[in-house]
């Protein structure tokens, strides 16, 4: 386990959403007609962690067939031609939002390779902590990067693998690599699934007839009417190919750690991570949040969606009053260009509404699955208010965030996440909320795994709340004021 304060986060961050981002889904079939197109299928179910980008690779039984866009799934792989264009019983896919290499089309994934004994298509969901560290020594060996992806150093570690079989050369560069990762890989027509050694980042296998699918998700095992099966272990590689289903362990056993942004924010509600449902780990957190900070309001309102199934938890909890105060907008794409600031303060009012019949002359509590910069809050607080409200109060289905994450959220870096530089009084003060309160660390655990946080070997990542990273920061840790990474010269358009 890995204590860390670092001050600023190496990602990018979109201010607008003031949330965490999406991070990247993973959908692998083996043994399917048309593996293709089921698993565009499954990357529908998948859009909701990752919308910048989209691909499949299928393999034919001797090459491989990949197509990569810039884009959602539903503008990419829906034409009726899609087996011929992607023919195979065997295929990966990723939805993909950027933490690492720019949004351009040479970073969509599944990336590809030729390499000695065959050919590689890979799909990551996660960030690699020593990427970096590896991709400069692979550089210095001679490798010949073309994307800026931390993916791609897998390839390039399996490439220079001195093994005999190409399946082999994967394991051992999953062995070289630090950080969560959930892969999905076609090793020529074998297919590959693997979990980092804490289990950061969720992968699932399940069965549809012959086939055997891998998904970031159940709900992707939902939509193909797949059944479930188990969830691939930290630390351990899957291996499917004709001789049959064969598991290997690439790191040692750790116990799980999931990162409980699946259960706050990230996975869909309907999917089933760890074993938990995730909505009912969200509605706990409302009832635990309700127990912890009450209010003496009149109505309980959530900022939708996420909040939600914790503001049903609460009212519950509580008995006070559920109501839509607040309409969202789900036609309100993400590239909305906003020339000046007066069109920038008018970006919550695209995607969330007061209702005023239900808040006017109302003691309203807001309830949000998290709290990351405020500035969003702010604006809903002020539409609250606007609306007509008497008092408004605020309520964080999650703990104070406290420090960025380095395994592939988008999240703010430590020097603007609100919770690491205010009190609780500041922060109240700073969104004009009456009241403002958030769930502890203890209750989350409560929530979640029906137990307190066990501090020795605690049972999530947590790190966004404690600053406790489950692994080693290679990358960030590294003096780099000594020399500056050269991840690509290459200007895209």
């Amino acid at each position: 386990m890995s204590q860390a304060n670092p001050q600023t986060a190496t990602l990018t961050y979109d201010p607008e959403t003031d949330r965490p981002q999406e991070e990247c889904g993973v959908f692998a079939v083996y043994n399917a007609v048309d593996a293709g197109v089921l698993t565009a299928l499954g990357l529908h179910a998948l859009q909701h962690r990752g919308q910048e980008a989209c691909g499949i690779a299928t393999h034919d039984g001797s090459r491989f067939h990949i197509e990569r866009y810039l884009g959602l799934v539903g503008e990419n792989f829906t034409s009726p031609d899609m087996p011929q264009r992607l023919p195979g019983k065997v295929a990966i896919g990723h939805a993909r939002y950027s933490t690492q290499g720019a949004s351009v089309l040479r970073n969509v994934q599944p990336l590809y390779s030729d390499v000695r004994g065959g050919g590689i298509a890979l799909a990551h969901n996660g960030n690699l902590t020593n990427a970096r560290v590896l991709r400069e020594e692979l550089v210095s060996h001679g490798a010949i990067f073309q994307s800026t992806s931390d993916s791609e150093v897998v390839l390039h570690l399996a490439a220079q693998s001195k093994k005999t079989k190409l399946t082999n050369r994967v394991l051992q560069a999953l062995k070289q690599v630090q950080g969560a990762f959930a892969f999905v890989a076609l090793v020529n027509d074998r297919l590959i699934a693997a979990r980092d050694p804490y289990g950061i980042r969720p992968l699932v296998m399940g069965t549809l007839g012959d086939a055997v699918i891998f998904a970031s998700e159940t709900c992707a095992l939902d939509m193909v009417g797949a059944s479930f099966v188990r969830d691939i272990e930290p630390g351990e590689a899957v291996v499917v190919s004709e001789d049959g289903i064969r598991s290997e362990r690439f790191a040692p056993a750790h116990p799980a750690r999931i990162c409980a942004f699946e259960y706050i924010y990230f996975a869909r509600p309907d999917s089933i991570i760890g074993g938990r449902s995730v909505y009912e780990a969200r509605k706990q957190m409302g009832r635990q949040l309700a127990m912890e900070t009450p209010a003496d309001v009149d109505v309980i309102v959530p900022v939708p969606d996420s909040g939600v199934p914790a503001a049903i938890g609460y009212s519950e909890a509580s008995g006070i009053p559920f109501e839509l105060g607040i309409i969202r907008s789900h036609f309100v794409g993400r590239t909305f260009i906003q020339p000046t600031q007066d069109r920038r303060d008018l970006s919550v009012r695209r995607k969330h509404s007061a209702n005023a019949a239900v808040v006017r002359g109302k003691r309203v509590l807001l309830i949000d699955d998290s709290i990351v910069r405020g500035t969003t809050s702010l604006k809903i607080v002020r539409m609250m208010r606007e609306a007509g409200a008497s008092e408004v109060h605020f309520r964080s289905a999650c703990p104070p965030i406290k420090f960025p994450d380095f395994y592939g959220i988008d999240m703010a870096g430590r020097a603007e996440l609100i919770a690491a530089n205010m009190d609780l009084d500041e922060m109240a003060a700073k969104l004009e909320a009456d009241s403002l309160g958030f769930l502890s660390v203890d209750g989350l655990y409560q929530a979640v795994c029906g137990e307190g946080r066990n501090d020795a070997n605690p049972q999530l990542a947590d790190h966004y709340f404690t600053g406790e990273y489950p692994t080693r920061l290679v990358d960030h840790d590294r003096d780099l004021s000594a020399k500056e990474f050269q991840l690509s010269l290459l200007v895209d358009a």
